[in-house]
């Protein structure tokens, strides 16, 4: 037997090793795996996620695997976004992005150094087919705001669901004006609800927005200065200074934007218009923002007009309280009267903000001692009529 035979019957004997390693490692998963409990061996690795149904939260929580969402930006915000969105199980990810991963890019909670040099979408895709390949990844790398790629942005937005049709959300996640713009001009011409989000330079707050056109304020309807004022983003960069990046930040902002569009298309929880978070003072601003009737965007002003003629879901009728009194006869003359003087009691003004009193002094009485109260006795007339003045 020569050297190669001697090398080829080696191999073979590797081989026949590491398949036996592998069948003796699979029979220990299933051993492991039949003694799992009933609530995570389910008919999907996700039962802990559809244990929401069972305990009230959501109707249908598979009907997740019906529904579409478009990520624009897969950056700090919405690489982790796109990961969340994947372990909860959604259909169908569209995700747009034309940047490539670079070191500076391994303070994020997603991308690793060995895709340095891919692109964003394409090194995301890889990573969420292994998280969880159910899920149906598209990706598009091009700037959505040339002209050459708008047209294309906005087709799939409308026909790349998984029935063919618009998505079902779209996610904005991108860390410049002039995308935000683009991704809102889509939208408004769509009439296509979406996510605002994004995080501010020195990394320390961020926010959400839900966009419904027509009904909320768009992103053109209240702009910042610099849209506002028609100044070229790119000329505020200063040399030598780039914006702070946290990964608590982005991860915090993330999840505030799955929940809530976890809470849209599966219609539990009320969904956040617009959401703040201050890291500095853990502050977290809550508010509307109504529509500008005087808006640039003509299709934001022709979805105002469109909402203007829905017809608006019917108030609760109030109860009428029937005033008669309980009583018709009223033989003694008895009623009840306000007592209040109009002015304020010490007592329920707080001293602080959220801060009240558990108990109030008692003011002295004006009311003379009782020692001084003389009995019928030995009263004059005088006196019982000064003792009546008291009582």
């Amino acid at each position: 037997m020569n050297e190669v035979e001697k090398l080829q019957e080696r191999v073979k004997e590797l081989e026949s090793k590491l398949l036996e390693e592998q069948s003796k490692n699979m029979s220990i998963t299933r051993e492991k795996i039949e003694h799992m409990s009933s609530e995570v061996v389910d008919s999907n690795p996700y039962s802990r996620l559809m244990a929401l149904k069972r305990m009230g939260i959501v109707d249908n929580y598979e009907r997740i695997r019906e529904l579409t969402i478009a990520i624009v930006g897969v950056g700090g915000v919405g690489s982790v976004t796109a990961e969340m969105l994947t372990r909860c199980g959604i259909g169908k990810l569209i995700l747009f992005d034309y940047d490539k991963v670079e070191m500076a890019n391994m303070n994020r909670l997603f991308f690793q150094p060995h895709q340095a040099g891919q692109s964003k979408v394409e090194a995301a895709a890889k990573t969420l087919q292994y998280i969880n390949p159910d899920v149906d990844i598209d990706t598009h790398n091009y700037n959505i705001t040339t002209v050459d790629h708008f047209e294309d942005f906005m087709n799939t937005l409308s026909t790349s669901s998984l029935n063919k049709g618009p998505v079902d959300l779209v996610l904005s996640c991108v860390d410049n004006f002039e995308a935000r713009m683009a991704i809102n001009a889509a939208c408004n011409e769509l009439n296509q609800k979406w996510f605002e989000s994004g995080v501010s330079e020195n990394a320390v707050s961020g926010h959400i927005q839900f966009i419904i056109p027509g009904e909320t304020a768009c992103f053109a309807c209240a702009p910042p200065l610099v849209v506002a004022e028609n100044i070229d983003e790119k000329t505020l960069k200063r040399d030598g200074v780039c914006a702070a990046s946290l990964p608590t930040t982005m991860g915090i902002v993330a999840g505030f934007l799955v929940q809530n569009s976890l809470k849209y298309l599966l219609n539990f929880g009320d969904v956040t218009y617009y959401l703040g978070y201050n890291a500095m003072q853990d502050f977290f601003p809550k508010m509307i923002l109504r529509p500008n009737p005087h808006c640039e965007d003509r299709y934001c002003r022709e979805r105002q007009r469109e909402y203007a003629l829905k017809p608006k879901p019917e108030e609760k009728k109030k109860e009428i309280v029937d005033d008669k009194p309980l009583h018709e006869d009223n033989e003694w003359g008895i009623s009840l009267v306000d007592e209040h003087d109009g002015q304020v009691d010490e007592s329920d003004r707080p001293s602080s903000l959220g801060v009240r009193e558990a108990y109030s002094v008692p003011t002295p009485s004006s009311d003379p001692p009782a020692n001084q109260i003389l009995s019928e006795s030995e009263a004059s007339l005088e006196d019982l009529m000064q003792q009546m003045k008291y009582i």
